[in-house]
């Protein structure tokens, strides 16, 4: 066996237990009470898309390659599936502990789920009366027989499902929760106490079958694959491609089961029969004892009176003016006049759009050209996008429809960017462009200038607000040269291009990164101090594993800040000992990608969109883009260095693949994400006040006169 496998993880397991520490939230006992329950519908979401994605590939490697082998932990397909099955089901029991716990707790509080059962005299009459005159009506009820035939069950819709017998046959039946229907079901006079909508109708699923004897009843869903090639079949030059993506969207809703989700047990005969009907085995049924789609908890926050937001949520934050920016000049001249960070979601995204918005109507500006993966539906920067191209501004918009799961706001903003006049373009036949690049161009006389802008993240608004990210804006020549360099490759599909900064990936990117630890490898050799620090959502790449492995047995020290998947297993004697990995999972979702090569005046820094993933480096166009300004970069070093020493929220891995909480041994308590809030809002002090209006100031003159 290969030395360096002992030192690597199956990256599915890795991201079982990635979502795990989400769970592990719920129990924070420092997090408020309705926090916690957020973090379970967190982790119940991104189970969710595990087995729609994850397993739905992997379910369909098992059929099409059994043989292959993953090359990290050595397993095949069906290997990794039944590993993925067992290490689910203790996380289910974890959920179910975590909303029991936190739900008994949030009923000394008035909260109340409550089952029909559970009502009074008073409140029953009135739930009858609601499902009988409210819910009723807009239900589908079915048996299935021969002349009935087993339904299409649609991917996550609640059902009732019911094993009825008649006339000494036994039949099944089903009832799909209609998702017109209003999911939360108050209780009168006491708005606290509520029922869920599924709940209700199972309790009266004898009343839906009433010529039927109920024998068994339970709500269930099904989860289907939804990893489908967006390219297949994409080969006639002359189709629109938004209509393509539409198809593909309608396919995966109907895609092959690969989880059934039941919230109570049933018997041999009821599995036996779900499991023939929908070709799946036992060990992908899986129990839970609380309800199967828990989104409806944001909506319900809604409902808590003022007093009790302030206890059970927590304190409200609102992203800061950067102090590194005058809210009260021009963005574009401050710009042109230094290079400007922003930390998201502890200041604000306003600088960035407020550049847009100048852009729209600068005479001096020529065109606009960016790349959008994810955008919010009510975004600010698209319809500041629209007015730029209606005031004759050349628009180029590079709209990647392959967002998984965010197709169809991307397809209906792409739309509506091209009927404004934008010039839209879709990126690359089996690359994903990934990439968060945004180029101004503008003339200034004879004069050629331009605004780039690197992220590390999403153009937008929302997950601007949740997300940290970093945001980078330049006037430098060079890097603005790069840009436009990158735009033109991609008009032109090449993805080789040469840049004199900008790293872009599947050429460039990943040899960089191979490059600058091998040079870090080559100082520890010579005596001197190797250093590299990374920090990413997932390490995945075996390549780059490898290559940290060897730079680690070199002597090398490499910090690694992984909020998700890590195939890499650190601490491992005489291999990995010099290579620390920890996981920081809190109030925001640690997204930023940062990576730091050697110390001092030999520090090269880099903020990127891409994680060391093989999707990313191999099959995706990424940036990576060097922080060129030494204060701007002395920041970030800063960030890094306060994140290392977080001990409340971080998660340090050890050499048998767990994560272990950090404890604060007596010292000080460093909770990273509270610290840059805490920063933010001082630094927000310093920002200038807007300078008085000059028509006040003649007011007051004349006053004086008076």
């Amino acid at each position: 066996m290969n030395s360096d496998l002992q030192c690597m993880q199956n990256r599915e397991l890795s991201w079982l237990k990635f979502n795990e520490r989400v769970l592990e939230e719920a129990n924070c006992e420092e997090t408020p009470l309705y926090e916690r329950l957020k973090f379970i519908s967190i982790f119940t979401t991104n189970l969710d898309e595990f087995y729609m994605v994850r397993v739905g590939s992997l379910t369909d490697l098992a059929l099409m390659e059994p043989d292959e082998i993953d090359n990290k932990s050595g397993m095949t397909p069906i290997e990794q599936l039944e590993a993925i099955y067992e290490a689910t089901v203790p996380l289910y029991a974890l959920r179910d502990r975590a909303l029991g716990d936190i739900e008994e707790k949030l009923q000394k509080h008035g909260i109340q789920q409550m089952r029909p059962s559970e009502l009074t005299t008073f409140e029953q009459h009135y739930a009858e009366r609601y499902f009988e005159e409210e819910v009723m009506p807009l239900l589908s009820p079915q048996i299935i027989d021969v002349r009935h035939p087993f339904p299409h069950l649609e991917n996550k819709q609640l059902n009732i499902a019911v094993l009825l017998r008649h006339k000494g046959r036994t039949l099944f039946g089903i009832i799909p929760v209609n998702p017109a229907l209003k999911r939360i079901i108050q209780i009168p006079q006491d708005s606290l106490r509520y029922m869920l909508v599924e709940d209700l109708i199972l309790s009266y699923a004898a009343k839906v079958f009433d010529m039927y004897e109920v024998v068994e009843s339970t709500i269930m869903c099904v989860t289907r694959n939804a990893d489908i090639n967006t390219d297949e079949g994409f080969f006639d030059e002359d189709m629109d491609y938004r209509q393509h993506m539409r198809k593909v969207i309608k396919k995966r809703e109907r895609l092959a089961p690969v989880r059934l989700e039941i919230q109570s047990m049933i018997s041999d005969e009821f599995s036996d029969y779900l499991c023939r009907r929908l070709n799946i085995k036992k060990r992908q049924i899986f129990v839970s004892r609380i309800p199967l789609d828990m989104s409806f908890i944001f909506s319900f926050q809604d409902s808590l009176p003022p007093a009790l937001k302030q206890t059970l949520l927590n304190k409200p934050f609102t992203p800061q003016a950067s102090a590194g920016v005058n809210p009260h000049e021009s963005m574009t001249r401050q710009v042109l006049r230094k290079d400007i960070f922003l930390s998201y979601p502890f200041e604000s995204m306003t600088p960035f759009l407020n550049l847009i918005k100048e852009a729209a109507s600068d005479a001096a500006v020529v065109s606009i050209k960016i790349t959008l993966y994810r955008i919010a539906r009510q975004s600010k920067l698209a319809e500041y996008l629209i007015t730029a191209a209606e005031n004759g501004k050349e628009v180029t918009v590079l709209m990647e429809l392959r967002a998984r799961f965010d197709e169809q706001n991307n397809i209906e903003w792409a739309q509506r960017l091209e009927e404004a006049g934008c010039r839209v373009i879709y990126g690359l036949d089996g690359f994903k462009v990934h990439s968060k690049i945004c180029l101004i161009t503008r003339r200034e006389r004879t004069k050629i200038q331009y605004i780039t802008q690197i992220a590390t993240g999403n153009y937008n608004e929302s997950t601007a607000k949740l997300y940290t990210d970093l945001s980078l804006l330049t006037s430098n020549q060079e890097i603005g040269e790069d840009a436009v360099s990158f735009f033109k490759n991609l008009a032109l599909g090449n993805l080789n291009g040469q840049y004199r900064h900008l790293r872009v990936s599947p050429s460039s990117l990943k040899p960089m990164i191979m490059t600058m630890v091998d040079r870090e490898i080559r100082k520890a050799k010579s005596g001197e101090e190797g250093s590299i620090f990374m920090k990413m959502n997932s390490l995945t790449d075996k390549g780059v594993i490898e290559k940290l492995i060897e730079a680690s047995m070199a002597g090398v020290r490499v910090q690694l800040i992984i909020r998700g998947i890590c195939c890499l297993i650190p601490q491992v004697p005489g291999r990995t000992e010099n290579i620390t990995v920890i996981s920081i999972v809190g109030r925001f979702l640690e997204h930023s990608r940062i990576y730091c090569f050697g110390k001092g005046a030999d520090r090269k820094l880099y903020i990127s969109s891409a994680d060391m993933m093989t999707r990313n480096t191999e099959r995706r166009v990424e940036i990576a883009c060097p922080v060129l300004d030494q204060k701007i970069a002395d920041r970030i070093m800063q960030m890094i260095d306060i994140q290392l020493h977080d001990n409340v929220k971080a998660r340090e891995q050890s050499s048998d693949g767990r994560y272990t909480l950090r404890q604060s041994s007596g010292g000080q308590r460093v909770n990273s994400q509270e610290y840059f809030m805490e920063e933010a809002i001082r630094n927000a002090a310093l920002v200038p006040a807007a300078p008085p209006k000059k028509h006040s100031l003649l007011r007051r003159l004349f006053q004086k006169k008076g």
